[in-house]
């Protein structure tokens, strides 16, 4: 079960953190991401890190601006988002990647979903 926290309202340049709850993901062998839906536009992943918790991947409309982090001894996966942008407003999740070897293959598993709103 992947649990997210941290959304809400913040105002343009600010900066906000979300958190994803990773509970029965302990056995480090999946990789994780965090992913964003906006009205009117395809879903897409924001940013994402392998099995070992290292970034994988950091969606250029965001570089620079956001961060992914894992503590592993919280098992809980962090999107630090700063100098937000009105057009990062959108419903943010988080996503497990069974990985196998390494290899990413697709999410398969998803939180609830929270709000992120940048006015």
């Amino acid at each position: 079960q992947l649990v997210e926290s941290g959304g809400g309202s913040v105002q343009v340049g600010g900066s906000l953190t979300l958190s994803c709850a990773l509970s029965e993901y302990t056995d480090g062998a999946h990789c994780m991401g965090w992913l964003r839906e906006a009205p009117g536009k395809e879903r897409e992943t924001v940013a994402s890190v392998d099995s070992s918790g290292n970034e994988a991947y950091i969606d250029s409309s965001v570089k620079g601006r956001f961060a992914i982090s894992k503590d592993k001894a919280k098992n809980i996966l962090y999107l630090q988002m700063n100098s937000v942008k009105p057009e990062d407003t959108a419903t943010y999740f988080c996503a497990a990647d069974p990985c196998p070897n390494g290899v990413w293959v697709d999410y398969n598993d998803w939180g609830q979903r929270t709000q992120v709103t940048v006015s």
